[in-house]
């Protein structure tokens, strides 16, 4: 038995993180090729440290330019690295988007470009369509953000809004050879989705990402709007001539990350179970529909019997109605605390891959069968917080939050109920 349930729901934590680490995962998969024909370029939290990774594996110069988020860049030998705003984009993201598009063009059938793409692409490698300004898109993708929409809704919206994105960079680099090398922070690990698929056929369509605004309410500028509306917009296709030359290749992923926990759990004695590394939905229902699993294992009647842990992973939202701090993993957390009640020997931890819940300092919190309680007593009101979606303060007031700094990859959220017989 655990005699530290704390230190065993972030050892699981870390073993997720460490099976996507770019040094470990990429090497094997880097094509032999001449150093001075390739052309490394990329997006994403963990592009910079898959570039280190690909510098060190070929032992020579490489060229190239890779666009990541603030706090996440780490230093190469010849490789630029753009540090640039996530989620919303900036001027930072848009100028290095633009010189990595120009980059590609012209290149010859004997080079190889390589691309590197992780979670975190599609805000960093923003770059808008003709007469479609920056400010559009932060406004858009402030609205996307707050409104619920799923990451496969908002990627649908921005390929079609984009000169790089939806298979537009591949394009671009025809004839050469392009060989995209991605971690996945996608449900379903989808290609076309993972930094809105700047190196692969969309099957998605115009007609469709307005219809994603239309259900959500969003009123696009007149620019987005006038944009959508002609046969321009549509992405390269399943089947574009330009495409031939691609290849893509999936190094990491949250399934792979979510067995490694597993493992890690099995060595301590205890039974895992993976619900799925696809998991979507609001945060709260599915804190509920989680909850309702542990009460069955704790009842005996569950699909794995104490001491056992849940392991699930995904992408969950938040429809922003409230004015607290939070970003998805506390808010799935304070929800489970209220449903949960404080049942005795039910510990969990909820945290995003890449180190950043949201767009705050933490990349989960951890809650113990006394956090209501713990939180009474310092006179807050969990419902209400929940409410003004505040899951972060509650989460910090009891010094809960976990805080890794950025992890430098990304495999999306993982989550854990930890379910210990007669435990208090």
């Amino acid at each position: 038995m655990i005699d530290d349930p704390r230190r065993f729901l972030r050892g699981l934590f870390d073993a997720a993180i460490a099976a996507a680490d770019p040094k470990l995962c990429l090497p094997a998969h880097l094509p032999r090729h001449a150093p001075d024909r390739i052309l490394v370029i990329g997006a994403g939290k963990a592009s910079a440290a898959m570039a280190r990774a690909a510098e060190e594996h070929y032992g020579a110069p490489l060229k190239g330019l890779i666009v990541t988020r603030d706090g996440h860049g780490v230093p190469c030998r010849s490789i630029e690295i753009v540090e640039a705003s996530h989620p919303v984009p900036d001027e930072r993201g848009r100028e290095a988007a633009g010189r990595m598009l120009r980059l590609v063009q012209g290149r010859a059938p004997d080079e190889l470009v390589l691309c590197l793409i992780s979670g975190g692409g599609s805000a960093l490698l923003t770059l808008p369509a003709e007469g479609i300004s920056l400010g559009d898109m932060r406004g858009l993708t402030t609205a996307l953000l707050k409104s619920g929409a799923t990451i496969h809704e908002m990627n649908c919206v921005r390929k079609h809004l984009s000169q790089i994105a939806g298979g537009r960079l591949a394009a671009a680099s025809h004839p050469a050879r392009m060989l995209t090398l991605a971690i996945s922070d996608v449900p379903g690990d989808d290609p076309a989705v993972i930094a809105s698929g700047p190196t692969v056929p969309d099957p998605t369509t115009r007609a469709q990402a307005q219809a994603i605004l239309a259900k959500y309410g969003i009123t696009p500028p007149e620019p987005v709007a006038r944009h959508l509306a002609r046969p321009e917009s549509e992405s390269p296709k399943p089947g574009d001539p330009r495409l031939a030359t691609a290849e893509f290749r999936l190094i990491a992923s949250p399934q792979a990350s979510l067995e490694a926990a597993a493992a890690r759990a099995r060595a301590a004695g205890i039974t895992p179970l993976i619900l799925g590394d696809a998991i979507e939905g609001e945060s709260r229902i599915v804190a509920r529909d989680q909850a309702q699993i542990i009460r069955d294992v704790l009842a005996g009647n569950g699909p794995v019997r104490p001491p056992a842990v849940i392991l699930s992973g995904g992408e969950t939202t938040v429809t922003v109605r409230g004015k607290g701090r939070g970003g998805r993993n506390v808010e799935y957390l304070l929800a489970l605390t209220l449903v949960i009640g404080g049942a005795p020997g039910v510990f969990a931890l909820a945290g995003d891959t890449d180190g950043i819940d949201g767009t705050e300092n933490n990349a989960g919190a951890i809650m113990t069968p006394d956090s209501l309680a713990r939180g009474r007593a310092a006179g807050l009101d969990a419902a209400a917080m929940l409410d003004d979606n505040d899951g972060y303060r509650f989460f910090s007031r009891l010094g809960d939050l976990v805080v890794t700094g950025p992890t430098l990859t990304n495999v999306n959220d993982f989550r854990a109920i930890l379910a210990l017989p007669g435990a208090s």
